[in-house]
């Protein structure tokens, strides 16, 4: 943990300029500075650094930045190198809310404990800047390597980790084109399949609802791996039909309601990931919209809920606690420099459940909507 002054009175409006150039060439930035520049108190930059959810967003960006400005790097860095205090993964995920990224973590922990090892949890919130933040802040304590999620990360976060001789891969995802060591699956590829599954129930009218693609590359291949099954059926995936939205219900929920409340509703919806597929089920049963009769949904990733919703969900089945051990077994490799594969790619399942069926006759389908 990153001690806590105590300190709440806000810092000086003195220098405007940043306090690495106001400090000279090689000069150690301190808690203060990064007070300074963020314009919060050193309380404030203390309890960011130690991940305490209590502080708001806008504190958390604004810490981020001024950290990432100015390269800000704790003490206890040096004392880690000192005394060799590592045996320590970090693992940044995006968030603890989904469970997914919760069972993958366990997976991660349960594997490298049997080889001594402990896992420092950090949730980025899908903030790059907090992310870049949290990765340094792990590699100041002493942690060995570093599972990350996704391949879309900030240039300053791979060159942070290249400087730091710092392992890490990148989870979530079988990426062959950046170069970057990665466990998981094609993203694209598991939309595509599931979209042609419900094609070949016979629908053409399609929808999506997804996370916010800015900064997740797994939302946007998602996305893509729908369009793509599309075009090569001979349909579209028209633009107003793509609705981001956080995976929250709620969110989901009003996305459902938007698009079904269209000029030509879609009669068949995949979403991101399971959470926004339960917030459209609900939604569809608060509506009285039938799920299939009206509107097939799918989600993505097979959270241990789908199987007991109503109706219970189609969706994607992602190995996550295979992805966690993988990763787990990479790093301990990497770090005990024995050879292992760069790429690692878990097989993904279509389960078929009760939310989706053929599409309604157009009659029938009319009269319900209208009711």
């Amino acid at each position: 943990m990153i001690e806590d002054p105590g300190n709440d009175a806000p810092p000086g409006d003195g220098a405007k300029q940043p306090a690495r150039a106001a400090r000279g060439h090689g000069a150690r930035i301190k808690l203060a500075d990064v007070a300074r520049e963020a314009g919060v108190s050193t309380a404030s930059v203390s309890r960011v650094l130690n991940n305490n959810t209590r502080v708001n967003a806008d504190i958390r960006t604004r810490v981020a930045n001024a950290v990432s400005r100015l390269g800000y790097t704790p003490n206890s860095a040096a004392r880690a190198l000192a005394s060799q205090r590592f045996r320590k993964v970090g693992a940044i995920v995006p968030t603890l809310e989904n469970p997914a990224f919760a069972s993958a973590v366990e997976a991660l922990q349960q594997r490298l404990s049997r080889n001594g090892y402990a896992v420092i949890i950090a949730s980025s919130d899908y903030n790059p800047e907090l992310e870049l933040m949290q990765a340094r802040m792990l590699g100041s304590v002493g942690v060995d390597a570093v599972m990350l999620i996704g391949a879309d990360h900030l240039p300053e976060l791979y060159a942070y980790l290249e400087d730091s001789h710092l392992k890490f891969v990148n989870a979530w995802v079988a990426d062959r084109t950046s170069g970057y060591p990665s466990v998981g699956f094609d993203n694209r590829a598991a939309a595509a399949r599931l979209t042609r599954y419900l094609i070949e129930l016979g629908h053409r009218e399609f929808a999506v609802i997804s996370g916010i693609r800015k900064g997740n590359d797994r939302a946007t291949e998602r996305v893509a791996g729908v369009a793509q099954a599309l075009e090569r059926a001979g349909l579209k995936l028209p633009p107003e039909r793509v609705l981001e939205a956080p995976y929250k219900f709620f969110e989901s929920q009003m996305a459902l309601r938007s698009l079904m409340a269209s000029e030509t509703p879609p009669t068949a919806i995949v979403c991101g990931n399971d959470l926004q597929a339960f917030g459209a089920l609900i939604e569809c049963q608060s509506l009285g919209i039938a799920v299939p009769g009206t509107v097939s949904i799918a989600g993505f990733d097979d959270l241990d809920f789908a199987a007991h919703i109503t109706p219970p969900l189609t969706t994607m089945q992602i190995p996550v606690a295979e992805i966690g051990v993988r990763a787990g077994e990479y790093l301990l490799a990497r770090i005990q420099d024995r050879p292992t594969l760069h790429i690692t790619e878990v097989n993904v399942n279509l389960v078929v459940r009760a939310s989706t069926g053929p599409p309604p006759r157009a009659g029938n389908r009319k009269s319900e909507l209208t009711e």
